[in-house]
C-alpha cells in the first residue's frame, strides 16, 4: 500500500483493506427511526446526542455527531469550543466532504490546543485541551492479570 493510500486510510477517506478481516457480518445497528431510551436527551439537532443533566452538572459529557455534509461542521465547532469532547462519525459522508470536515476539525483542535485522534475507520475523537484520554491498560495492571504465576 502506497503512502498516500495509507494516509487516506488513516484519515478514513478510503477503506483500509486490513480492516476487512475484522468486520462482523452479524453486527446490526439500530434501525434509523429508533427512539431513544427513557433517560436519553437530545439536542435540537437529532444527529447530536449529549449526556444526561447529571453528567452536565459534573462536567462529564461527550457529544457524538454524524454530519451529512460540510455545513454541519459549525455544530462540531460549537460543541468543541464549549469544552465538550466530540466523536465525529464520517461514515455516511462522501469522501470530498469528509476530507473537508477532517481538515476543519484538525484546524479547530490546533487552534484551541486540543487533540484529534482516529478511533475507527472514518470516526474521529476531538478532545479539548483539559481532557485526558485514557487508553489501553486500566490502571496499568492488565499485563499482570494474565501473567500470574
Amino acid at each position: 500500500m502506497g503512502s498516500v493510500r495509507k494516509a487516506s486510510a488513516w484519515l478514513g477517506l478510503v477503506e483500509d483493506s486490513d480492516d476487512e478481516r475484522y468486520y462482523d457480518d452479524d453486527y446490526a445497528e439500530a434501525p434509523q427511526g429508533s427512539v431513544a431510551g427513557p433517560g436519553d436527551q437530545w439536542v435540537t439537532d437529532p444527529r447530536v446526542r449529549v449526556a444526561s443533566e447529571s453528567a452536565v452538572e459534573h462536567g462529564r459529557r461527550i457529544a457524538t455527531v454524524t454530519p451529512d455534509g460540510f455545513r454541519d461542521a459549525r455544530g462540531i465547532g460549537e460543541l468543541f469550543r464549549d469544552g465538550v469532547p466530540v466523536i465525529v462519525n464520517l461514515s455516511s459522508m462522501d469522501p470530498g466532504d469528509a476530507k473537508r470536515v477532517v481538515d476543519f476539525a484538525a484546524g479547530l483542535t490546533f487552534g484551541l490546543r486540543g487533540s484529534i485522534e482516529r478511533v475507527a475507520t472514518r470516526v474521529f475523537l476531538l478532545t479539548p485541551a483539559d481532557t485526558q484520554i485514557v487508553s489501553g491498560e486500566a490502571g496499568g495492571r492488565s499485563r499482570d492479570f494474565f501473567n500470574q504465576s
